[in-house]
């Protein structure tokens, strides 16, 4: 299963459209390798959507033991976040990397491409943002982002969610929109669940499911 994998890998990457959960999921896994006693470095490299940033859920993630490493950027400006070359190398820690969420942010780590060659790289996808609404969107955001990064074929996991009040209905059809989407061309490995929701969903749900309980939230003037 996908969660089993993720949590045996040293060098874990998410990309994904600004939006899609890759921050949320990023954070969720960290928390995870922490409790399990792992030394664990997580790398905020998405300076594209500074409204919600996995960074925000710094106090959580070190009360946990998780190093959290960011650079505070200023207007437009890109910053490299330090200190990444020799994790990477280190067989005995985890690092994991929550990358921007176009081809601007992931050119922050194009220059790293050659010591992500057997990282595991993840796709996250939630249909019900717009700009993961048709497939030759997905697929030219995708484009973009490996072309940048200069990093291999991601695998794929959907995320499907309309924020905390999510129903079970909307996520039930967020999954056959999302497969809908993406199965014709790529095979999708898992799928996030919120918590709540998760007993009733692994009845109906044949993808293997990591159920997420949210520590991001949304400041009221956030991304809608």
């Amino acid at each position: 299963m996908a969660w089993e994998d993720l949590l045996r890998q040293n060098n874990i990457v998410f990309l994904g459209e600004a939006g899609c959960g890759k921050s949320e999921l990023a954070v969720h896994l960290a928390l995870e390798l922490a409790g399990q006693g792992r030394e664990v470095h997580f790398f905020d490299l998405d300076q594209t959507k500074p409204l919600m940033r996995s960074r925000d859920a710094e106090g959580l993630l070190e009360k946990a033991g998780v190093t959290v490493h960011f650079e505070q950027q200023y207007a437009d400006a890109p910053t490299q976040v330090g200190g990444l070359i020799p994790l990477l190398l280190d067989e005995k820690k985890a690092v994991i990397l929550d990358v921007g969420g176009n081809d601007t942010g992931a050119k922050l780590i194009g220059g790293y491409a050659h010591l992500l060659k057997t990282a595991d790289v993840w796709f996250v996808v939630n249909p019900y943002r717009p700009w993961s609404a048709t497939t030759e969107h997905i697929d030219g955001t995708l484009s973009a982002i490996l072309r940048a990064s200069r990093l291999k074929m991601p695998r794929f996991l959907l995320n499907p969610n309309l924020g905390g009040d999510t129903t079970l209905a909307e996520y039930l059809d967020g999954i056959r929109q999302g497969l809908e989407l993406l199965s014709p061309y790529v095979a999708v490995e898992a799928a996030t669940v919120p918590a709540g929701l998760y007993e009733q969903a692994k009845e109906e749900v044949s993808l293997p499911l990591i159920p997420i309980t949210s520590h991001i939230s949304v400041p009221e003037a956030g991304l809608e």
